[in-house]
């Protein structure tokens, strides 16, 4: 009878996990239907989406991404490559309403020094402070006692040795 039981109990364990994985696997992204002028020009509207970041998602691309926004965003970058946009027209369009953080890759002005070398200045950063606090450990070394000292440390533990034995 306990058998039985067990066996039940793995098997809707087992049917369980099949649901919810089923349910955890990632979709791919929407396609975006644009009419037949999208199929001549898919290579580069993926190119494209491959250079855009997903303003939702922020580590993925638009290509890559399944949210609702990257998804108009795809069909803004199909629309702008059907009027006859260039690549850079298509950048310029989208950095104008988003900014440079839209771009995968931003470029390396001013404005961006910081997401690109920030990393190397705190990492440096951390390594100074390390090497400072390794030397200071070095230079606490304990010096040698004292004649004097030493009188007195002897003095000391055998008065507590005294103070000690029964």
């Amino acid at each position: 009878m306990t058998r039985i039981v067990y066996s039940r109990g793995w098997l809707v364990v087992a049917m369980l996990c099949v649901a919810l994985t089923g349910r955890a696997a990632p979709a791919a992204p929407a396609p975006v239907d644009a009419g037949a002028g999208a199929h001549d020009n898919a290579a580069r509207i993926r190119e494209l989406e491959e250079g855009f970041r997903c303003v939702v998602c922020q580590n993925q691309t638009l290509a890559d991404s399944n949210a609702e926004l990257a998804g108009d965003l795809r069909g803004k970058i199909v629309e702008q490559v059907e009027r006859g946009a260039t690549d850079s027209q298509v950048r310029d369009y989208m950095v104008q309403r988003y900014g440079d953080f839209v771009l995968y890759k931003p470029p390396v002005k001013p404005l961006t020094w910081l997401l690109w070398f920030g990393p190397f200045a705190l990492l440096g950063l951390g390594a100074f402070v390390l090497v400072r606090i390794v030397a200071r450990r070095r230079a606490m070394r304990a010096r040698p006692l004292t004649g004097d000292e030493r009188r007195r440390v002897d003095a000391l533990l055998s008065h507590a040795s005294e103070d000690i034995a029964p």
